[in-house]
């Protein structure tokens, strides 16, 4: 049994494709994470119609709500050098959890050409059993968004926005100065509470000028290097933008 992991991104929509008209015993799974944006869950229907597959759920039982904010309440922690907790909980140990009961032999992720370092990255530190769908097919992060523009889907929204990625907005992992601002203009609610959050958990989450500062510490006309305007996968992990 192959399982595919779709994290509502392009590039593992169109790896689920690639794997399903390749191989026959094959499952697509999201983990839901409730700090995406709302329409994530719409291009994930999109892309269910599209496969015609379901998608399933794995989920973290000790964390039923999905929530990452969830997470940085009851562990009293948001970032760190080693990560977020965040995906250690709604990611990895929910996909651990699924594998409890569900015996994949391979597993596809969004892994893109242009992705190859990171593949190997993985492959090395978490598991050895993934196929790289994409790689084999040469397609890069681009090369998937065409496929799926040209299935007819709109991908999510929140790229419209100049985001790189349909990750949670907020993304604690996120240091730049230049996304936590653009979050503050799109999304202020989100921002005000994010700043709220880190204070009360003493996480200064952005770099600027090469401090580490609370939310609430940024300028609002502060910026960093460009944001990638181009559609990358969370996965089951995720990177630092």
């Amino acid at each position: 049994m192959i399982a595919v992991w779709f994290s509502c991104g392009a590039a593992s929509a169109v790896a689920a494709k690639l794997t399903l008209e390749k191989y026959t015993d094959v499952r697509v799974i999201n983990n839901p994470i409730m700090e995406e944006d709302a329409d994530n869950m719409r291009f994930l229907r999109d892309v269910e119609s599209w496969l015609n597959v379901k998608i399933e759920r794995a989920v973290n039982s000790k964390y039923p709500s999905c929530s990452a904010r969830d997470v940085w309440t009851r562990r009293s922690f948001m970032s760190g050098p080693l990560g977020a907790p965040c995906t250690i909980e709604l990611k990895k140990r929910a996909r651990q959890e699924w594998e409890q009961t569900n015996k994949a032999d391979w597993h596809v992720l969004g892994f893109t050409v242009d992705e190859r370092d990171r593949f190997n990255r993985f492959i090395m530190s978490e598991r050895s059993n993934v196929l790289p769908v994409l790689i084999d097919a040469g397609l890069t992060k681009q090369d998937c968004l065409d496929v799926i523009l040209t299935a007819g889907i709109s991908p999510p929204r929140i790229y419209s926005k100049g985001f790189p990625n349909a990750n949670c907005i907020g993304c604690v992992k996120a240091t730049s100065p230049t996304y936590w601002n653009l979050v503050r203009k799109e999304y202020p609610q989100i921002y005000a509470d994010r700043a709220a959050q880190s204070r009360v958990l003493g996480a200064r989450l952005v770099r600027y000028k090469g401090r580490r500062l609370f939310l609430d510490e940024l300028p609002e006309n502060a910026k960093g290097r460009a944001l990638k305007n181009m559609q990358t996968d969370c996965g089951i992990f995720c990177e630092e933008k």
